[in-house]
């Protein structure tokens, strides 16, 4: 299938303040820092050499609307020049770079009863719907409206474990402590068009479509972008332990196409109030379809923010934040009550109305392109360049 990588189908509907970053081959040889003017795309690098120096700076807004450099292109070629295909010229790359992709799990109901299932379940998608009608009929109301760290969560955790129906992703969901992890280091996320990896390892997978906060290292949210964070079911749910294993892989952290910074046009409000959508295409034809509602999340955006960058934990470069999905992937691809798992091939959309639409095709870990350009290999080609940090 083709996929559409033009600006009308990209682009958020009402634009907004958009930075991100490109891919310049020779002889640059290494990313620029890029606002989106438009129709073009204007290097601000020399304004603001690394994303950590929009996320950090004061007044960033102002100065990144300011900010003077050189048009290296028009928007659809570069757009364009982003499919999985080519990649030769000009190409957007994620909308971070010396920030961590973190993420937050069971951050909402319907995700909570999903990982138990996974815990439950042992890897096994066989024997996942069957849980999930017992697992619903036992808690899933009582699970809805639950504030997590309240009184009425730990009266909740008390019935549970008399119910034996207690799990460690309960705990997280319902306990004090949000589940924050790692899901990418430093220059490791993909961006727009780029392939996205699977674990060959893995038979049990699937996308999840979130909200990403763009966080500076006074844990401050100045921003947001959309992220998918590719999940292998069957790896975490053996075992909870395996949780790096299963998120944490060569091109498995996608952010983009671009992150929107906050101005007058766009606050935590948006983000609190986003609807996302999913579309996942497949070589077999399989269409899937689902969405996120950000208004159902248990915890609010800033209190994830609050628990990830605090006086006990610092990024002085910043951080992306993914917020966690409602969406869960339960239709059945192929046989009947084994649900949904990625295939090779499949394409997946994530967008949200003031965000855009990210776009990536799904490969294998060990067939996407390696991650090779690192912090020291940013360092050289800015200093090179004669740009300092």
């Amino acid at each position: 299938m083709s996929i559409d990588l033009t600006p009308d189908n990209i682009l958020p509907a009402d634009h907004g303040l958009l930075v991100g970053r490109v891919w310049r081959p020779a002889p640059v040889g290494g990313p620029s820092v890029v606002r989106i003017d438009g129709s073009h795309v204007v290097d601000i690098t020399q304004a603001f050499p690394t994303i950590a120096d929009v996320l950090n700076a004061p007044d960033r807004a102002a100065r990144v609307k300011a900010a003077a450099g050189p048009m290296i292109g028009d928007l659809a070629d570069i757009l364009a020049e982003s499919h999985p295909d080519r990649r030769n010229g000009i190409h957007f790359l994620a909308p971070s770079d010396l920030q961590p992709t973190k993420a937050a799990g069971v951050t909402f109901a319907i995700s909570m009863l999903e990982r138990v299932i996974e815990e439950q379940a042992k890897g096994d998608p066989s024997r996942a719907a069957a849980l999930r009608d017992t697992i619903e009929q036992q808690i899933g109301e009582d699970l809805s409206a639950i504030v997590p760290g309240s009184e009425q969560s730990e009266a909740l955790k008390a019935k549970l474990i008399e119910m034996s129906a207690w799990s460690q992703y309960l705990e997280v969901g319902i306990g004090p402590m949000a589940e924050i992890f790692t899901k990418a280091p430093p220059m490791a996320a993909v961006g727009l068009g780029a392939a996205v990896g699977l674990h060959p390892f893995s038979t049990w997978s699937n996308p999840e479509p979130e909200i990403a906060l763009a966080i500076a290292a006074s844990g401050e949210v100045v921003g947001a972008t959309l992220g998918n964070d590719v999940n292998l079911r069957d790896i975490e749910g053996r075992s909870a332990l395996l949780l790096g294993r299963a998120k944490d892989n060569n091109a498995s952290a996608s952010l983009g196409p671009f992150f929107r910074l906050f101005d007058e046009s766009f606050g935590i409000d948006d983000i609190r109030a986003a609807q996302l959508s999913l579309k996942v295409t497949g070589e077999d034809q399989f269409v899937l379809e689902g969405a996120s509602d950000m208004t159902a999340i248990s915890r609010d955006p800033l209190e994830l923010a609050a628990q990830t960058l605090s006086a006990h934990h610092q990024y002085p470069d910043g951080a992306f934040l993914m917020c966690g999905t409602l969406f869960a992937p339960i239709k059945d691809r192929d046989t009947p009550g084994e649900g949904f798992t990625h295939k090779l091939g499949d394409w997946v959309e994530i967008a949200s109305p003031k965000l855009g639409r990210l776009v990536n095709r799904v490969t294998q870990t060990d067939q996407a392109p390696a991650w090779t350009f690192g912090v020291r290999a940013l360092m050289a080609n800015l200093a090179r360049r004669g740009i300092g940090v």
